[in-house]
């Protein structure tokens, strides 16, 4: 243990905080692993709530090996809602999860505790739409053992649910953020067919509509008003973990790879710092320490802008109304345009330009037009603090002209980087050099605490040149470059009763049993976490009334919430056919708030509904003022094969 690291009994009373990372498959999470996640999300071969990012239980069993060499956890979602003839698959992949070393299963669907799982640790999706201490307290006392808290909470709601239970409360820092609160978005099925609780979703958040007033007047045109900027918590991470936050978690199993290596290493990063500045009371999930071949930048991987969104607060500016997509970082303006070509001011600050990098900006319309550089010429003397560049592309875009400012949403040298091994992870260990009465031993112990030893029979041949025998004896034992393992020089501890001459090969082989005994020891001391027994009697549930929010999709659901007290329990909006204007989408964003029509706000303005409109569809927003919240209505469209239009 290192000078700098708290006593033994600080550290069992410290906290652990917990990067959880996105695995989009095994080769993705190991990454994430690698550089640095303490825990990764995937999911299996079925109900995971991404119908594009499903995985065999071969590869769960690949990346749990990996993970727990680090005491790192793999959680395997399992949440979406699931018909009657579902359950009984959903149950016996939960038991093949299990037997491929999963540690936890991620679950929406209440129905699952009804049936015979294994003892696998359970954690609560965020669909389960947790917001208040009345549920999080019930979903604790039902078993789980940690659960996502909704996005939109404020530190001091973050801080009361804390405070009222015990469970392990995990919080999302990073990444594209859903308009609707989490389990409580049904504008997708409604108008595709496509459940987003089943894992399905056809993003209608992310296309442009009109926004009518209460009396027709057009108050935005073509603009994409239930589409958020991303979530960003890297100003927040210490305030989330004073007010209770243990696992802090990033979006993203659809991403790609670059993107989980950059943001994983940013949040490990600062995660670091605050472990290093308070280790009294936080303390690592996982063991080992990551080094980089880069330098982490958010800003460079898909991003639609960043929010804190509601964890300081209401605040304006939390939407990505111009566009979905990624614009990239502004790098500075358009000069000459020529055949093929453009020149370009590049503003001071900005990293060189690259063949390959890829641009955007927007045209007069306000579309987001982007071109990919073939070739980045340097040219002498830009204006003022800026660099002139000459940039051919295969065709320059009608819209491009002199003046528009340009974006940069690929790094092409920063991407280059991250294709290549980015980084490497190593667990701490001490190594004990000793003599025996026939030879010598080592042994190896890791941060946290595990050891293991080695022997060779070898004569005691005194060293000629002692104080030569002795470097070298630490120089070979200090080869741990290919392993798991990582030993600083004062770590090495040689404790002879003279110095004795030992081959390099002999000190090579001792070191190569020690390390394969810590592998099987570490392996060995490795312990899934448990499983948490729910409280008996069965709590009441917090409503006794169920409507179509509560998601009951199956008989299993039904017979859990009948036994916690729901007298009255609806369907869920996926089995109705027939349904008259409802909430398809509940959301904390409100547009009133956005275009300074909030009645909290400005004295003499009403709560009217207004509309948005997507070509032939016309959707009803309205206001609940108390709660603060904004309801998106309409109705199942009854040829619901055919999607909205994006324009």
């Amino acid at each position: 243990m290192s000078a700098a690291s708290p006593a033994p009994a600080a550290q069992a009373a410290a906290r652990p905080l917990e990067l959880l990372a996105p695995a989009k498959n095994a080769d993705f999470g190991i990454e994430a692993i690698n550089h640095g996640a303490d825990a990764v999300y995937i999911g299996g071969p079925a109900f995971g709530a991404r119908s594009n990012a499903g995985n065999t239980v071969a590869d769960i069993a690949r990346l749990s090996a990996h993970a727990h060499r680090y005491n790192a956890r793999v959680l395997v979602a399992l949440n979406t809602i699931l018909r009657d003839d579902e359950v009984e698959p959903a149950r016996r992949l939960a038991w093949q999860l299990y037997e491929a070393g999963a540690d936890a299963l991620i679950l929406q669907d209440m129905g699952l505790l009804e049936v015979d799982l294994p003892p696998i640790q359970l954690h609560a999706s965020t669909q389960t739409d947790i917001r208040g201490v009345e549920k999080a307290r019930f979903l604790q006392d039902v078993g789980f053992s940690q659960i996502v808290l909704a996005r939109e909470l404020t530190l001091q709601q973050i801080g009361k649910i804390a405070a009222g239970t015990d469970v392990a409360l995990e919080f999302f820092v990073h990444g594209a953020l859903c308009v609707a609160y989490s389990g409580q978005c049904y504008i997708s099925h409604a108008h595709t067919g496509r459940s987003a609780n089943r894992g399905d979703c056809s993003q209608a958040c992310r296309l442009p509509y009109d926004l009518e007033g209460a009396d027709g007047q057009l108050l935005a045109q073509d603009k994409h008003l239930l589409s958020m900027k991303d979530n960003d918590q890297s100003a927040n991470l210490r305030a989330l973990a004073d007010a209770g936050i243990s696992s802090f978690k990033i979006e993203g199993r659809l991403k790609d790879l670059s993107y989980v290596k950059n943001i994983t290493a940013h949040y490990r990063t600062l995660l670091d710092d605050i472990l290093a500045a308070a280790p009294d009371r936080y303390r690592r999930a996982s063991a080992g320490r990551c080094t980089y071949t880069f330098t982490p930048q958010p800003e460079k991987t898909f991003n639609r802008g960043s929010t804190d969104y509601f964890v300081n607060g209401r605040q304006h500016d939390i939407g990505a109304f111009d566009t979905p997509k990624f614009s990239g970082t502004r790098i500075g303006a358009v000069g000459e345009v020529g055949l093929g070509w453009f020149e370009a001011e590049i503003d001071a600050g900005i990293d060189p330009l690259h063949n390959g990098d890829g641009l955007s900006f927007f045209d007069k319309e306000g579309e987001l037009v982007g071109l990919r550089i073939n070739r980045a010429e340097p040219l002498a003397g830009g204006q003022h603090d800026s660099r002139s560049y000459r940039l051919f592309v295969s065709e320059v875009p009608e819209a491009l002209e002199a003046g528009r400012e340009l974006y940069r949403n690929r790094d092409q040298a920063f991407e280059r980087a991250l294709e290549k091994k980015s980084a490497e992870r190593r667990v701490d260990v001490r190594l004990a050099f000793a003599e025996t009465p026939d030879g010598f031993s080592l042994t190896l112990t890791d941060e946290d605490g595990v050891s293991a030893s080695a022997a060779v029979v070898h004569p005691h041949e005194p060293a000629q040149n002692g104080e030569r025998a002795l470097a070298t004896i630490r120089e070979n034992l200090g080869k741990l470059g290919t392993t798991l393992y990582a030993a600083a020089p004062e770590a090495i501890a040689v404790a002879l009763s003279q110095p004795w001459f030992l081959p390099a090969g002999v000190l090579n082989g001792l070191r190569r049993e020690a390390v394969e005994a810590l592998d099987a020891a570490r392996a060995a001391a490795y312990a899934r976490p448990p499983r948490a027994v729910p409280v008996e009697p069965p709590v009441p549930y917090p409503d006794d009334e169920l409507t179509y929010l509560g998601n009951v999709y199956n008989d299993q659901a039904r017979a859990f919430y009948a036994k916690h007290g729901v007298r009255l329990i609806e369907s869920a909006f996926e089995a109705n056919e027939e349904t008259g204007a409802v909430s398809l989408m509940i959301t904390k964003h409100c547009l009133r708030h956005d275009f300074n029509l909030c009645p909290k706000e400005v004295k003499g303005i009403k709560a009217d509904p207004l509309t948005l409109v997507n070509n032939n569809e016309r959707l009803t927003l309205r206001f609940d003022c108390v709660k603060c919240e904004m309801h998106v209505v309409g109705k199942l469209r009854k040829n619901r094969v055919i999607s909205l239009v994006a324009r």
